[in-house]
């Protein structure tokens, strides 16, 4: 690299070179030998900045954000030697950002549905260009949550960049509230905050509630106290896929949360619908969907954790019956089981465990869908944890479908972390 850049260097070893030209976008604590000042002014480098990134043989390997306090140090978010990391690069992300989702999802609406484009994650972090933030829309509010010590140094310049791009596109987004109270921030040295974002070009509504069509369906979200931004927008297609499978059966959907794959079963024509949550709030939000869709004589709500609830369907009849069983089709849609690869193992068996109590349930020629969104429990490791399962059950599956997350959250191939979510739809034979 011929031209002097203003940026401070970051000296990487030849282990973190090689994943970088892999096309893994980040560099660890323990692969950074040393900081040079910037060539062009000698400015050495803060926390948050931007820094060029050599291999230590003085080979470019791209520019990112520095964070200081965090064990990876630096997340890189260009490989393109002429670009300057400036408000214009910003905006040329948003409107590629924003572009990829008209692309991918603004022709897939359901007859006489809203657009998808009107919920959707509209920035999913590095799979982007965005490292450490996530920006989801729910009609015409945007909730976003910033991770990273230089993105954070940068929201008055991305949140505009972001609203610049839909406003020029004609979307109708009038707020932007911050979620910004992931336990994630504290390890980048960042306080714990939320409440809606009062910059140029948006309004402070007065309520954190907000009404959201997704799948033809209306949902009350509450986006400031409700999981993640406040809903589970990753699952969009996989739950029209269940919508399609739910006609004329009586469906279990457990780890409801406010009812989307229950309101999608009985969108679909199902018979009956039982939901089941740990979280009250949930359930009682979910009551709340069904209501405002019109779905609520076809739908009832259990408030337990399903951990032991499968196990006591299996075990009394009795109770299967009251709450609507036998079922021929059963959502397992759980947490995640695992947040790190130290307990893959652990949460390896909990899926094996609630797949078998589900197989359990199901009668010959029923219907299974089940998910992982974790990382670290990949497809084929949880695909094993199903096989062992149906052995266990003493029942052969037939795949239906394989799925993954909604293209709205796009998958960086060289960057394993952006493949989280795995979905399948199997048949009892």
């Amino acid at each position: 690299m011929k031209q002097v850049r203003p940026y401070p260097h970051v000296i990487v070893t030849r282990k973190a070179a090689r994943s970088l030209a892999g096309g893994h976008p980040w560099v660890f604590e323990g692969e950074v030998l040393r900081l040079e000042p910037s060539p062009a002014d000698g400015r050495v480098a803060e926390n948050g900045d931007v820094v060029d990134v050599f291999e230590e043989n003085g080979t470019w390997q791209g520019a990112g954000l520095l964070s200081e306090q965090s064990k990876i140090r630096v997340r890189i978010v260009t490989r393109n030697a002429n670009d300057r990391v400036d408000e214009a690069f910003w905006r040329r992300r948003a409107q590629w950002a924003w572009a990829h989702r008209r692309t991918a999802m603004g022709g897939r609406s359901l007859p006489g549905a809203e657009p998808d484009t009107n919920a959707c994650r509209v920035v999913f972090s590095e799979a982007d260009g965005f490292p450490g933030l996530v920006v989801d829309r729910y009609e015409n509010v945007l909730v976003a949550q910033v991770g990273t010590f230089g993105m954070d140094r940068l929201r008055p310049t991305v949140y505009a960049a972001v609203l610049d791009a839909l406003h020029a596109d004609g979307q109708d987004v009038t707020a932007l509230y911050e979620r910004n109270d992931t336990p994630s921030r504290a390890k980048e040295g960042l306080p714990l905050e939320k409440g809606w974002w009062d910059g140029p070009g948006v309004s402070v509504p007065e309520s954190p509630r907000v009404m959201v069509c997704e799948n033809g369906l209306r949902f009350d979200l509450d986006i400031e106290n409700s999981q993640k931004t406040g809903f589970f927008l990753d699952q969009k297609y996989n739950r029209r896929a269940v919508r399609e499978l739910s006609a004329g059966r009586r469906v279990l959907d457990c780890f409801c949360h406010v009812g989307p794959f229950g309101l999608n079963a009985a969108a679909g024509g199902a018979e009956l619908v039982r939901c089941v949550d740990v979280s009250q709030t949930a359930i009682d939000l979910a009551r709340e969907n069904a209501r405002l869709n019109g779905l609520d004589a076809r739908m009832d709500f259990t408030c337990a954790n399903v951990l032991d609830y499968l196990p006591e369907l299996a075990h009394d009849r009795r109770r299967l019956r009251e709450e609507g069983g036998p079922f021929d089709l059963i959502v397992l849609d759980p947490p995640a089981f695992t947040k790190s690869r130290g307990t893959v193992s652990h949460a390896a068996r909990g899926y094996r465990e609630i797949n078998y109590e589900a197989l359990r349930l199901l009668p010959r020629g029923g219907y299974l869908a089940t998910c992982s969104c974790s990382q670290h429990m990949t497809r084929d490791l949880l695909a094993k944890a199903i096989a062992e399962a149906a052995h266990q059950a003493n029942v052969q599956l037939k795949q239906v479908e394989e799925r993954q997350q909604a293209p709205d959250h796009p998958i960086l191939w060289g960057f394993s972390e952006s493949h989280y979510l795995d979905f399948f739809i199997f048949q009892v034979v």
